[in-house]
């Protein structure tokens, strides 16, 4: 038999879903298992943004759509982005993706050639690394401070005559951190002097409360190196929908487009209905969603601060991410044979000694999970 792909099998299996799955195969065989582990909002989604996509089926929105989404929905985002980003974008600057991971997929695919490389920061989402690798690109792995989760100039060293890309995620998974001005400002001028795109994952922007996050797209010079990812899943709690986008220069978006032409063809038609509901419609179902998430964290803050550990800026997204001082993949393996708490080691996130505790889950399993976690470090 000839060799499978050489490429896809030195890639490994996403961490947090595998985690994920171990715990409900535990919970399957009678485990009491609480699962902290998975970036997923514990909310249904609600129900004006579900009542159109049922309108679209009912009136036969069930057929192929433009690859780069339905206009309605390419016009909303373009407004959204307008409205509420700084920087004016118009439909044909945007591409409707098959949810915020398929979307950097696709735009690892239409920016990076064979060899080229990507600055990524650590602690960093599981998925950038692959994305890059199976579009042939090479990750470049620089680490925040690990107090403030800041860029600092030791970026400097990491970029060579093959840099091609950085990818910045704010707010953050795992940490939480937003990053400030300063650090945005400093990959801007990166970029512009070393002529540089940057992919700006946005997917928790509406998911904050401490901070003020800037796309950075909205900063000078910046609209045309830059490309802007976002999605619905977790501001709507729309996980299950699969429905992102892309918003960049047009000779991107062109690509982009490309790329979703002869892979997926272009997100579910109906979905994309709600996806319009959703930017058109009230917000105040994501403000009730961001206020529980505040109240949730802020508890799961002090908590984990009683049991005397050290927390990143948890500002953001909706994860605690905890140094443990300790070996990560050990202390998580102790929570989750002993306390039947599934939590993500920081080893997933380039982060050794960290775990990344999610705190989407009701607050009565938050308050059982320190109480085990707790009694496991007595």
């Amino acid at each position: 038999m000839k060799r499978l792909s050489e490429k896809i099998g030195g890639i490994e299996p996403s961490a947090t879903i595998a985690i994920t799955e171990r715990a409900r195969r535990m919970k399957a065989t009678g485990k009491d298992i609480i699962s902290l582990s998975i970036g997923e909002p514990d909310f249904n989604t609600p129900s004006h943004i579900v009542e159109a996509c049922i309108s679209a089926l009912k009136h036969g929105e069930t057929h192929y759509a433009p690859s780069q989404g339905i206009p309605e929905l390419r016009s909303a985002v373009a407004e959204k982005i307008t409205r509420e980003n700084g920087f004016t974008a118009s439909p044909e600057d945007v591409v409707i993706t098959c949810g915020a991971k398929d979307a950097i997929r696709e735009t690892c695919e239409a920016v990076l050639n064979r060899g080229d490389e990507v600055i990524v920061l650590d602690p960093c989402w599981v998925s950038y690394d692959p994305c890059i690798r199976i579009a042939e690109g090479i990750p470049i792995h620089h680490s925040l401070d690990s107090k403030s989760f800041q860029i600092t100039d030791s970026i400097l060293e990491k970029i060579t005559d093959r840099t091609k890309m950085i990818i910045i995620n704010s707010p953050s998974n795992p940490s939480g951190s937003v990053l400030d001005i300063d650090s945005l400002g400093l990959i801007t001028d990166i970029s512009i002097d070393h002529d540089l795109y940057v992919l700006s994952d946005e997917i928790y922007e509406k998911l904050v409360y401490d901070a003020h996050p800037v796309s950075i797209a909205s900063l000078p010079g910046m609209k045309e190196r830059t490309v802007t990812i976002n999605g619905f899943s977790k501001a709507y709690a729309m996980t299950g929908w699969r429905l992102g986008y892309v918003v960049a220069p047009k000779e991107i978006t062109e690509l982009v487009t490309v790329v979703q032409q002869h892979s997926v063809s272009s997100p579910n038609t109906f979905a994309m209905w709600g996806g319009v509901s959703a930017l058109e419609g009230g917000q105040g179902c994501v403000d009730e969603m961001r206020n529980e998430f505040r109240r949730r964290r802020d508890f799961m803050i002090s908590s984990i601060g009683k049991l005397g550990f050290d927390t990143a800026p948890a500002d953001g997204a909706f994860y605690v991410f905890i140094n443990t001082h300790d070996n990560d993949l050990k202390v998580s393996e102790k929570w989750l044979n002993e306390a039947y708490v599934a939590t993500t080691p920081g080893t997933a996130f380039c982060a050794e000694g960290w775990i990344r505790l999610s705190y989407a889950a009701s607050m009565e399993n938050l308050e059982e999970a320190v109480k085990r976690i707790s009694n496991t470090i007595l």
